[in-house]
């Protein structure tokens, strides 16, 4: 399984959900993935962690009013210097959210709006690293941004946070890039101009790795989550998209059927 110490600068660092309903969230993940979370800390607005096998593998926090939608995950990047990454991104063309901010020792948060309107996280670790396992059952898999002006987002992100790409598809049917660290693929951009209705925003998506992809979904719904879209075999694997009981939507991975 993939483990690292901390992230590559530009790489997905951590994923942390904002929930209506923390308690019925804590469950849910729980039941869901076998999480496990520790108690909403007062000192940090009532954020919390997600623990699997004690490794933390994603965060929570009560939605604030007036925040944005109520229910998300949110995607953060790795950086070794936020406020300069918020000083280019500004000068190329993203608005900030919340400005770069120490989070005690644990290090340095900022929140970004990219210039095609996505959502963004960026994270500049001190004691705390994010994530340092990936791809194992039931941790974060992959990261992806759905785009409606793909080719602003792959320049602002090589700018922003240093990207290498690489080009898998270029057609108007199907155009796909990769960050890549290496010979590691980090996370990908899809141009999805031609699908997202006019209402939805671009945005992140995170994918959570099970063993079994329809179980899961069977899961999601008996739990009272919602399914957008059934798991189908990929290239990748087989995939599905799911909303949690408070309308939160991530994105599942699992091995293929065929």
């Amino acid at each position: 399984m993939p483990t690292r110490e901390t992230a590559p600068v530009g790489a997905p660092c951590w994923v942390d959900l904002m929930t209506s309903d923390v308690a019925r969230a804590r469950d849910f993940y729980g039941q869901l993935f076998g999480w496990t979370s520790n108690e909403p800390s007062e000192e940090f607005g009532g954020y919390f962690m997600f623990t699997k096998d004690d490794v933390p593998v994603a965060g929570g926090m009560p939605a604030m009013p007036d925040a944005g939608p109520p229910d998300i995950w949110s995607i953060y990047l790795s950086t070794d210097d936020a406020e300069k990454a918020v000083e280019v991104a500004t000068a190329s063309g993203a608005q900030v959210v919340a400005p770069p901010m120490d989070v005690a020792d644990l290090g340095k948060m900022a929140v970004l709006i990219d210039p095609t309107g996505a959502a963004i996280g960026m994270w500049q670790p001190n004691t705390f690293h994010g994530l340092t396992v990936l791809g194992e059952t039931h941790t974060p898999a992959w990261f992806e941004l759905l785009t409606k002006d793909h080719a602003t987002a792959t320049d602002f992100y090589r700018t922003v946070f240093g990207w290498d790409t690489s080009t898998l598809h270029d057609t108007d049917e199907f155009r796909y890039t990769t960050a890549n660290q290496g010979d590691d693929q980090v996370a990908g951009v899809m141009d999805a101009a031609a699908f997202l209705p006019e209402h939805v925003p671009s945005h992140w998506s995170v994918y959570f790795a099970v063993e079994d992809a329809d179980a899961a979904i069977a899961k999601v719904t008996e739990l009272g989550g919602s399914v957008e879209q059934p798991a189908e075999d990929t290239p990748y694997g087989r995939l599905g998209c799911v909303a949690d009981p408070m309308g939160a939507r991530f994105k599942l991975l699992g091995p293929n059927k065929g």
